[in-house]
């Protein structure tokens, strides 16, 4: 294992380790994989990554990734401005739009409030959140962060300087998954679809 670590392959599994979720085994066995049998598909991955870094960067309005000023979302005119969804990063955003349904347009905050981390407002782009509303005709703000102790703590935050703005905020909710089994869904998510449950009318 060691000598094989050495060297440009060493520097190719350092690389690859870079990437979530990939461990020092998964990163040997990428590398490997793409230098014994996919030659011509490391070379269209180091060309796809090369342009992407050069050519990717963040939309003037949403922060989204995008090649543009402005992301395909922003420069939709069918989509509803008056719906602002704020999400936590691109992959919350590819997420909504991926189930379809929603059709207004988003802030992503690039983050979460996390005090112990160092992260404050300024750091997730509160600001510019703020100064967004301030500048276009938002009706309703909707928080889709995550549901972990930051995310809640962030959609809390965001609430309460919303409600200031004077523009009405609501939390996407957050339960028993559709065509979920209530003795399979664990307490937590038990306890969030309770909360947040509506009155039929």
């Amino acid at each position: 294992m060691a000598r094989l670590q050495s060297g440009l392959l060493g520097e190719l599994v350092t690389a690859l380790r870079r990437l979530p979720g990939v461990g020092p085994r998964s990163a040997q066995r990428m590398a490997l994989h793409l230098l014994e049998r996919d030659r011509k598909g490391a070379s269209d991955l180091a060309d796809a990554l090369v342009a992407a870094v050069a050519g990717v960067g963040h939309c003037r309005l949403c922060r989204a990734l995008a090649e543009a000023e402005l992301c395909d979302v922003c420069a939709d005119p069918q989509r509803d401005a008056g719906l602002l969804c704020v999400v936590e990063s691109p992959s919350d955003l590819l997420a909504i739009e991926g189930a379809g349904g929603y059709r207004g347009r988003y802030f992503v905050l690039m983050g979460r409030l996390s005090p112990i981390d160092g992260v404050g407002p300024e750091d997730i782009g509160v600001p510019e959140l703020l100064a967004r509303l301030r500048d276009e005709s938002v009706k309703e703000v909707i928080l889709a962060t995550n549901a972990t102790v930051e995310g809640e703590a962030t959609a809390h935050y965001l609430a309460e300087q919303v409600r200031a703005a004077g523009i009405d905020v609501s939390r996407i909710a957050h339960g028993v998954p559709v065509g979920g089994e209530l003795e399979f869904v664990d307490g937590g998510t038990l306890s969030h679809a309770f909360s947040g449950r509506i009155r039929l009318s």
